[in-house]
């Protein structure tokens, strides 16, 4: 072979191996995906998505898909996008559901939403999956920063928001301090909150953060003011609390001690440290420590700060001590609403004793119920009638019961249009959690303030900051009727003595036990004004 073809294979070879080697190191180097622009991560799927991907999570795939096809069905009209975040992926049944719950909601809600002729912009609905505990928060908030600034998506708020840790915080607050308007639906955390100044004047903290929920501790004076003296009187009142660094747990607490107390000093209040939300770790030994010592005291209502897994722990512990046969009501927040879902027979059988009879009642905050209305108007047409003599005329109802019981039928009517028109949601959606309900009004809450601030022709999409300044505006006149309650929003961004739906966990005396909703608490002690007119809050 002549020297300049052994010369021109050498250097071909070469260059082979050379771009072999480059393009080997580019495919190991390239990120393992679970799917078209998410990412695997540790064996969670992170990143954004609004096609119909599931995070491989099958319990969401039906109401993924119908998402997906609500957003190519708007795809070529006037729209805008919005994010909902919150983690998509659990290794537990309960928690998997739940996630399910608040996709639903916030399915209805875009359909509410996109529903009306000659309103744009339509919602363009995507799902952005954090990781567990928020840990990739950071990743995602990236992308959706992106998001923000391209012209083919326009994102224009963020939703969801399930738990108030720190990584929550961080990702609200690097989403707000870039301009991008948040809208929480689920956490109650009052790290996670503007101010509202006592002249009126928001201290933001958060520019452009708004909340259709009571912070904890709105939720801890409505319980207070809702059980009256017996949540008050000093000696029959004690705190447990979770001593984990966990946003909500630590507002809660804070929450709960300073609720302003009569009569003799009770006992002190005893604390637990537990491994994380979602483990157990030695909590009953340590809650059969202080159930006993709870024995000793003359306390029988326990304000407990402490998320779901731990509060069922704690429950069972104190009816398994017995403290003869006393029985005691456990008081907590809304993260309680989960409670109901993770108790099996046998915990109902241990709550009750072998009596038969109660040895504890959990009472809790849920943000809503689909019987607070109903009931709340069967009970305030009694009391009117009983004072007038006569029945009360259609203007004479409380706005703040009857638009709600209206938004709530407007819900189900959704839902059961869903249902004959062969939409598949992976079961149907369980209003008693909670859940569904208040995603639903985060999602329609966004699209009143898209509609409000919509001017020009429908091509011309309102701006970020057009957004995040409508929040204050939606009050008085421009009121949402939620169906977890009328939202009214400051100019923080929140919402204006919500109510919260007191429930309790009642074990009966025979099979499951019940959960039943006991009346409306108020953050003000008394309801919302007429229209929703915000008070000045100068002394």
């Amino acid at each position: 072979m002549p020297r300049w073809k052994k010369i021109l294979y050498s250097l071909l070879i070469a260059a082979a191996l050379v771009a072999g080697g480059l393009s080997g190191w580019s495919f190991l180097q390239r990120p393992d995906t679970c799917a078209k622009g998410i990412e695997r991560i540790g064996g969670e799927c992170i990143g954004v998505d609004g096609s119909g991907y599931d995070f491989g999570t099958p319990e969401i795939g039906a109401v993924v898909r119908a998402i997906a096809q609500e957003n190519k069905k708007i795809g070529n009209q006037p729209h805008v996008t919005v994010a909902m975040m919150l983690p998509f992926q659990s290794d537990k049944p309960a928690l998997r559901r739940q996630i399910r719950s608040d996709l639903q909601g916030a399915y209805l809600g875009q359909l509410q939403a996109n529903g009306g002729e000659g309103e744009p912009p339509k919602i363009r609905l995507v799902l952005a999956n954090p990781g567990r505990d928020y840990a990739h928060q950071s990743k995602v908030v990236d992308t959706l920063l992106r998001m923000a600034g391209s012209s083919a998506d326009r994102l224009r708020a963020v939703t969801g928001f399930n738990l108030s840790l720190d990584a929550t915080e961080q990702a609200v607050r690097r989403l707000t301090d870039n301009g991008i308007p948040v809208l929480a639906s689920r956490i109650t955390g009052d790290q996670i909150a503007n101010e509202d100044g006592a002249d009126g004047m928001a201290k933001s903290r958060f520019p452009g953060l708004a909340r259709i929920i009571p912070t904890n501790h709105d939720v801890a004076q409505a319980l207070a003011n809702f059980n009256g003296e017996r949540g008050r009187e000093n000696r029959r009142t004690v705190l447990v609390y979770d001593t984990r660094p966990d946003s909500y747990d630590e507002s809660l607490a804070k929450a709960f001690s300073g609720i302003d107390e009569k009569g003799p000093p009770g006992p002190a209040a005893m604390s637990f440290a537990s491994p994380s939300i979602d483990e157990a770790g030695s909590a009953g030994n340590q809650f059969t420590q202080i159930a006993n010592n709870i024995c000793d005291t003359e306390a029988d209502t326990v304000y407990f700060a402490g998320r779901t897994l731990h509060l069922r722990l704690f429950a069972l512990k104190l009816a398994q001590v017995g403290c003869e046969n006393r029985h005691y009501t456990i008081i907590s927040g809304s993260d309680a609403a989960s409670l109901r879902q993770n108790m099996t027979a046998k915990d109902w059988e241990r709550l009750r004793g072998t009596d038969g009879e109660a040895r504890v009642t959990v009472q809790y905050a849920a943000p809503a119920h689909p019987d607070a209305w109903s009931t709340g108007l069967t009970a305030w047409k009694k009391k009117w009638a009983a004072r007038h003599d006569r029945e009360p005329t259609a203007d004479e109802l409380p706005q703040y019961l009857t638009e709600p019981e209206a938004a709530l039928g407007n819900l189900r009517k959704l839902i059961e249009t869903t249902r004959r028109d062969g939409t598949d949601l992976g079961s149907v959606p369980n209003l008693e959690d909670s859940r569904t309900m208040l995603v639903y009004d985060g999602m329609v809450t966004i699209g009143t303030a898209l509609h409000q601030v919509q001017s020009g022709g429908a091509a011309k999409v309102p701006g970020l900051e057009d957004v995040a300044r409508e929040w204050s505006q939606l009050q008085s006149r421009h009121r949402v009727p939620g169906t977890s309650g009328l939202i009214c929003l400051t100019s923080g961004g929140n919402p204006y003595d919500k109510p919260v739906a007191v429930v309790e966990l009642d074990p009966g005396r025979q099979g499951r036990g019940k959960l039943k909703f006991v009346g409306l608490g108020w953050p003000e002690g008394r309801e919302q004004p007429k229209n929703c007119v915000i008070p000045s809050r100068t002394p």
